[in-house]
């Protein structure tokens, strides 16, 4: 009697391989602006992915087939989760906002005053400490969040900075050339004197990296206290000067497609988002506009560059 052939199973298991056309679970669901690749891995290692009824493991490539669930909910096929239109926001950070979803101490939260996202959420670039205010910028794309974050694209970041102590052209030079921290040597890329008297004398200055309170420890290294520290510039976006303390705003079309060539992501074709109404932060008069130079800070003498 013949043996009869086994039909393959049709069930297909998830793999670490990579076939044509299948790209790494955390960079399918970044780019659909479900999180950031640091959640999504999170996710990973707290079980709470599954791909084709298989826990999800560090590593997994998924293709068009796979189905993909977070917490036993379904999310969608992987070619069916579909890329939003890119977006990013600008916003204009004020001391005292904390950079978390949520805060068990009731404080403001970044988060609180932008604008409702129909599809994914909102990923933080990068942070600011509660006493630092500035451009932070937000995005519905955790691939281009991946990207502006991550060492390798050598983004530059421009503060002011006002200090108290004596600065003397050794302590800049020192700055310049580098000092050690606990977690390593630091050194900034550009060091400027922007004039000022007494306490309030400000500086410019960039770096490329975005190390907890790096500013502060650096100049206290130099027996200087940074009393005001303000983000002005994150690669090639500027803090707008109409932009008042928190509120926020789209990037334009040419502002958006500048931050993304800079870390050498495509620009897909998209329309101009509609007028969104700025956001008032908490305590301010509906219609006043607080710039982003603070007084007595000097203009920047520095021109906006992608690159270092």
């Amino acid at each position: 009697m013949p043996t009869r052939r086994k039909k393959p199973n049709s069930r297909k298991s998830p793999s670490t391989q990579s076939p044509a056309g299948e790209e790494r679970l955390q960079k399918v669901l970044a780019r659909a602006g479900l999180g950031s690749r640091r959640e999504v891995e999170s996710w990973i290692t707290e079980g709470r992915l599954m791909v084709n009824g298989q826990l999800a493991t560090l590593g997994i490539r998924v293709g068009r087939d796979d189905r993909i669930h977070l917490d036993g909910k379904p999310l969608a096929k992987a070619a069916g989760i579909a890329r939003n239109e890119t977006r990013v926001l600008a916003y204009h950070k004020p001391a005292g906002e904390v950079c978390t979803r949520t805060d068990p101490e009731g404080r403001a939260t970044v988060f609180e005053r932008l604008p409702r996202i129909d599809d994914g959420r909102w990923i933080i670039v990068g942070r600011l400490d509660i006493n630092t205010s500035g451009l932070l910028l937000f995005t519905n794309d955790g691939e281009l969040a991946h990207r502006l974050m991550h060492p390798s694209s050598e983004l530059q970041r421009e503060y002011s900075v006002r200090v108290l102590g004596e600065v003397t052209q050794e302590v800049l030079e020192q700055l310049r050339k580098g000092v050690e921290l606990e977690d390593g040597p630091a050194h900034f890329d550009g060091l400027r004197d922007l004039g000022g008297e007494g306490a309030n004398h400000w500086y410019q200055v960039m770096l490329r990296e975005g190390r907890n309170r790096e500013i502060h420890r650096m100049w206290e290294t130099q027996g200087v206290r940074v009393s005001r520290l303000i983000r002005v510039r994150y690669g090639p976006m500027q803090l707008p000067r109409n932009l008042g303390r928190g509120r926020s705003r789209d990037l334009e079309p040419h502002e958006l497609k500048a931050l993304m060539e800079a870390v050498d992501m495509a620009v897909e074709p998209r329309q101009s988002p509609a007028p969104r109404r700025a956001k008032t932060s908490r305590g301010a008069t509906r219609g006043r506009s607080s710039g982003p130079r603070p007084s007595g800070a000097p203009k920047s003498p520095w021109k906006s560059k992608t690159r270092g």
